[in-house]
């Protein structure tokens, strides 16, 4: 799961970046251990039933938000070694006509995602705005994800069949809405290898960061000490889920007694 790629992105993504000169270094790898990248669509038609077979050493490359250093940066190291990969885009957040503000550095704009779709980068739903979808009421999580979905498809002229949740947050009545929008499969974070038995709308993935070394990189790839490494960020995250939970349970009550 990567976010933006470039030289100097803003502070506020800057921590969930890699540089130019990591991403080529970790594609590198990627080719010379003999990994076959496919897309988050090939994926989950293969795990169905009656689905293509997977290639022997599969793996996924994800771009989350829609940062415009994925089609400067690393576009042209995919095109390289001819890799596939997968861009879930923040249609809110693109630079364009749907703009509504909340970026957290330069975006791409929709020539720029078209080139990706041209170049075989499966483009996928992200929402419109970025929002912690669990949160959300019944409407407005519709809205987020039916909007984004219409947006898409009108700029590409197909729908998309794949999503991320922002910041990994789902739940079951999340995961039924974009079942319901029409999303084939959709991917958590989880920092953990994405496995069948996880279900189409929970697959799980690792977070390559800035500080994630080419050694790091590798473990990660071939499933090897990600618990360790992912250590502290799964504690924050079952912290966090519990706060979640009672902040969606407080909202629920207040509007009850409104």
């Amino acid at each position: 799961m990567y976010h933006a790629v470039g030289h100097r992105p803003a502070q506020a993504a800057y921590g969930l970046s890699v540089s130019p000169e990591a991403f080529a270094e970790q594609m590198e790898l990627l080719g010379e251990r003999g990994f076959s990248p496919v897309t988050t669509a090939q994926l989950g038609a293969a795990w169905r039933a009656g689905g293509g077979p997977l290639p022997r050493r599969p793996v996924l490359i994800t771009f989350d938000d829609g940062y415009e250093g994925v089609h400067r940066h690393a576009l042209p190291v995919l095109a390289k070694h001819g890799f596939a990969s997968t861009l879930f885009v923040s249609t809110g957040w693109l630079r364009g006509a749907y703009e509504a503000g909340g970026a957290l550095d330069t975006m791409l704009d929709w020539d720029q995602v078209r080139e990706l779709a041209a170049a075989g980068t499966e483009i996928g739903g992200h929402t419109h705005t970025h929002p912690q979808l669990d949160q959300l009421d019944d409407d407005r999580l519709r809205y987020e994800t039916v909007h984004c979905r219409d947006i898409i498809a009108d700029e590409l002229g197909a729908r998309p069949v794949s999503f991320a949740y922002p910041y990994g947050y789902s739940s079951r009545r999340v995961r039924r809405t974009v079942r319901a929008a029409g999303f084939a499969q959709s991917l958590a974070v989880g920092n953990a290898l994405a496995v069948r038995r996880q279900g189409p709308y929970a697959l799980e993935r690792v977070t390559v960061r800035r500080t994630t070394g080419i050694e790091e990189f590798e473990q990660l790839v071939v499933g090897r000490s990600i618990a360790r490494n992912f250590a502290r960020d799964r504690a924050l995250t079952k912290g966090y889920a519990v706060v979640r939970r009672a902040r969606r349970a407080g909202g629920l009550i207040r509007r009850v007694r409104t």
